[in-house]
């Protein structure tokens, strides 16, 4: 066999199934290293190493580069060397033998370090001086076979343990991925050995906690908060680019992007950061994890405004889009000529009212809040219901108490944002330093450059820096809130709003915007009736003027000396 391998040109294939193993296990330089060797006592020349950083259980086989270089002429290859037959392939005999065939068609011969592979062929005619391709076999080739065959039972049955053990430990609530943006993987000691869980990664954790604090408290847009954060200085992660020829071998980064709206949807919609990990493995089922939040679930609902919720119900957790009632799936729910009509129920059945128009004969529409789908009929014109919102509104006052607090926390909260302001520009300043820094030390390495195409290359970088820089600094001088807020004319405004609820709530604002101030009066939301009577359950800090509990305007009899019969023929239709 030596004698025959001897003197001729080869190939060396190497693989491994991931970086991991590469680096741990069965590495690159330890397969190289046995080639090489065997080639040495055979007298045989390596032409070329192919190292290979992926499985060979895919249908898209990662020697076929190798196998494409010996089928060039000019290459003059004659042998290709392998470990091992699953160092060539997990596919299966089926692969083994279709990849094998493509370097026999090419006078290529496949051999092993391992020996089970023979050089020797054998022709069944060769005492008549015959021969056919029929005639001619690999007397190992059943060897081979089954041995292509093994490799492909023992990859089946180590990623059945390895797969099956992860997804187990991921519906427990564990981590074996990477780690999302936020958060890094930490081993720790549990009742089910050591596993790993998630915990915050504070450089990133903090731009995860500044999406949502920024959609919860202040009142800009997505674009506006996507403009914000880069202002302050947010990246994307950044990874290793590694040579696709050797994947030990990091040849740049990618990544480090500022943010962008699709982005910040995507954080803002991942459950994960309330805590709840939902993926393929879990079923697309919600799974509590094993680690805490960057925020709470009561933050996440609330930062995603109904596009996505979670609910958490008799320890049951699940996750779906918010869906509006039935009464308001139609058009027009936020219809402002019916602004009232899902904060005031029907005096029948506690349901929201209904707002439409008819038209009468003469062509002429009625407009009318009603409750007649639900087996009972109630009506009452707009004009009537808006009197008697108008009504109820000016005999109601808010308690001087709660005005002191409510001032008192408008004051808080502002302390709380100018803090906030702060720490912005705090971060913005760093970031600032960090990039002039970067400036120096590319303007430094310019010094001692060489090559023209180098030099343009720093020269660009310089000029990105330099950009980044002003806009930073532009972004500081001309922050989104140009005009300063005098907090004596708001504290004199909130006082004013309060002492005269009629203006707040029947003329200043935009009538659904009046209906939402509105329905802040009740504990729970009234029945037209109630507000007719003067009844409803108001919040604590709302109060009737004078502080009794009867209406002081009169309803149905001004006389009050009989039975209150308001509206007869729309309360009592059969009178």
């Amino acid at each position: 066999m030596t004698k025959t391998l001897a003197s001729q040109n080869a190939v060396a294939a190497i693989r491994i199934s991931s970086v991991k193993q590469g680096l741990q296990g069965d590495s690159p330089e330890d397969q190289k290293q046995q080639i090489e060797r065997f080639a040495l006592a055979r007298g045989i020349t390596i032409k070329k190493f192919f190292i290979f950083m992926e499985s060979a259980s895919k249908e898209q086989q990662p020697v076929q580069e190798a196998i494409d270089y010996c089928a060039n002429s000019n290459n003059d290859i004659q042998l290709f060397i392998i470990k091992s037959i699953d160092r060539f392939t997990r596919g299966g005999s089926y692969l083994y033998d279709h990849l094998k065939r493509q370097l026999v068609s090419n006078n290529v011969r496949l051999i092993d370090i391992y020996g089970i592979i023979s050089s020797q062929e054998v022709n069944t005619l060769e005492h008549l001086d015959v021969e056919y391709d029929w005639s001619v076999y690999s007397p190992t080739k059943k060897a081979e076979i089954l041995e292509a065959e093994r490799a492909k039972d023992e990859m089946r049955d180590i990623m059945t343990r390895m797969i099956g053990a992860e997804i187990r430990y991921v519906r427990m609530g564990y981590r074996v991925r990477r780690a999302p943006y936020g958060y890094k993987n930490k081993k720790v000691d549990t009742e089910h050995g050591k596993r790993v869980i998630l915990v915050p990664y504070e450089e990133e954790a903090q731009w995860i906690r500044k999406m949502y604090d920024l959609r919860l408290t202040t009142a800009l847009n997505d674009t506006e908060i996507v403009e914000k954060l880069n202002e302050l200085g947010f990246k994307t992660r950044t990874f290793n680019r590694r040579d696709p020829n050797n994947k030990t071998k990091i040849i740049g980064k990618r990544g480090g992007n500022p943010l962008n709206l699709k982005q910040l949807w995507r954080f803002i919609r991942n459950p994960i950061y309330a805590g709840i990990n939902v993926e393929k493995w879990t079923q697309s089922k919600p799974i509590k994890g094993q680690f805490e939040g960057l925020i709470s679930v009561a933050e996440f609902n609330k930062a995603n405004r109904g596009k996505v919720v979670i609910v958490e119900k008799n320890g049951q957790i699940s996750i779906e889009k918010e869906k509006p009632p039935t009464h308001l799936a139609n058009k027009q729910v936020l219809n402002p000529k019916f602004p009232f009509k899902k904060h005031v129920h029907c005096p029948k059945c506690n349901k929201p009212l209904y707002g439409s128009a008819s038209k009468g004969k003469l062509g002429k529409y009625y407009p009318a809040y009603h409750c007649h789908a639900r087996g009972h009929y109630f009506r009452v014109p707009s004009k009537e219901f808006m009197e008697t919102i108008e009504t109820f509104v000016k005999d109601i006052e808010v308690s001087p108490e709660y005005i002191d607090n409510l001032k008192k926390e408008v004051v808080r909260l502002w302390n709380k944002q100018q803090e906030t302001i702060v720490e912005d520009n705090t971060r913005v300043d760093k970031k600032i330093e960090d990039l002039r820094s970067q400036a120096r030390s590319i303007a430094e390495k310019i010094r001692y450059l060489n090559s023209e195409v180098s030099i343009r290359y720093m020269e660009k970088d310089l000029i990105d820096i330099e950009n980044e820089i002003q806009k930073l600094e532009d972004a500081k001088e001309n922050p989104v809130a140009k005009e300063d807020v005098n907090m004596e004319v708001v504290m004199e405004y909130i006082g004013f709003y309060l002492e005269h609820l009629e203006e707040l709530l029947l003329y200043r604002a935009k009538p659904l915007k009046r209906a939402e101030y509105f329905s802040l009066l009740f504990e729970q939301p009234p029945t037209y009736d109630e507000l007719a009577f003067g009844t409803p359950k108001l919040v604590p800090y709302v109060k009737k003027k004078g502080g009794n509990n009867t209406p002081s305007f009169p309803i149905g009899d001004p006389t009050e000396n009989r039975t209150l019969l308001y509206r007869m023929k729309t309360c009592y239709p059969n009178r």
